[in-house]
């Protein structure tokens, strides 16, 4: 995409922002009304309530809490006073549209913090660099065109949640709710294999279609696409990167040396997004200035699902992610 000849434009000149209100807890009623707050889960929605709708087909920006989630909603929803509501000037926002732009908010996470929030004033004064028409204002039409014409290029999964028909029925009808009291803590030293990633400088990388994964949130940790040789391939393994971020991957790939690979004769897809998850738990823990390493990896006790003889209960963990909605999908 080659934006040179996009413009700036600052928020309040292409959107109307408007303020969440404020709804308490104790004064939600059980409904069907989307209430969203500064999650950044679960599109943002926080319950459901029957106390009306403040907005529709807006954008919802978390400026207090997780401050910068942005989120996309179509239908009647109830914005808190955690964020605040975006809308389009002199255009109506619709799906692909919004796409667009929440892609370029999430570009903006890294200025906001907990001393630095996301209120509607401060909104105001950032900028947006966006295609520009004839008359040198945003061409939302090309916008629409472009996120259309990238719909049918998406793995078959993202185009059917685009197209509102991912499967939501779960896999067995065996479910069971998490009661941890009778589980027990294991070092991760005692179930993984654990390999560490080897360094490969930008300009070393060859291109191709392993992908190559590095430190990072955005994309999973995948970098780019390589295909060098000398690269060792994983897959179905567990990779933790130096922020503590843990994903399961079942498919083949290669990492840099800011990467724990984690493998085990008994990971499977459902069992590895389980044990994935327990080890996210932990990643608060760490950051740029305390890093995940091997020494750290070593340390690191979870806590896990065991049988009656005492040993780790993949079964148990395969079992409830089964039973659990969307995963059909998995």
């Amino acid at each position: 995409m080659e934006t040179k000849n996009w413009k700036w434009f600052k928020y309040n000149e292409v959107f109307t922002i408007k303020k969440g209100k404020r709804l308490t807890k104790a004064d939600q009623i059980n409904g069907n009304i989307p209430y969203i707050s500064s999650k950044s889960t679960n599109n943002g929605i926080d319950g459901y309530i029957a106390n009306g709708y403040t907005d529709e087909n807006c954008i919802s920006f978390a400026c207090y809490g997780c401050i910068g989630e942005v989120f996309y909603h179509s239908g009647k929803v109830w914005v808190s006073d955690n964020c605040n509501a975006i809308y389009l000037r002199n255009r109506k926002l619709n799906a692909d549209i919004a796409m667009f732009l929440i892609s370029i908010f999430y570009k903006e996470k890294y200025k906001f913090s907990y001393g630095m929030t996301g209120k509607k004033e401060r909104l105001k004064t950032f900028k947006i660099k966006l295609p520009i028409n004839e008359s040198e204002l945003p061409d939302w039409q090309w916008v629409e065109n472009y996120i259309k014409n990238i719909i049918p290029k998406l793995p078959q999964k993202a185009k059917s949640v685009w197209n509102n028909s991912f499967d939501k029925k779960a896999i067995s009808d065996k479910k069971f709710s998490l009661n941890t009291e009778n589980w027990k803590w294991i070092e991760l030293k005692n179930i993984f294999k654990m390999e560490r990633g080897v360094r490969l400088t930008k300009p070393n990388r060859e291109k191709g279609n392993i992908p190559l994964i590095t430190a990072g949130l955005e994309n999973e940790g995948v970098a780019e696409y390589i295909s060098n040789e000398e690269m060792k391939r994983y897959q179905n393994a567990i990779t933790i990167d130096m922020f503590g971020n843990c994903f399961y991957r079942e498919y083949a790939f290669c990492c840099d040396d800011n990467i724990l690979v984690l493998s085990n004769a008994n990971l499977n897809k459902y069992s590895g997004l389980f044990l994935s998850t327990i080890i996210n738990f932990d990643e608060y823990k760490f950051a740029y200035g305390r890093q995940y390493r091997q020494k750290n990896f070593k340390q690191h006790k979870i806590k896990l699902p065991v049988n009656q003889q005492g040993n780790i209960d993949y079964q148990k963990m395969e079992t409830y992610i089964k039973g659990l909605s969307y995963s059909k999908n998995i």
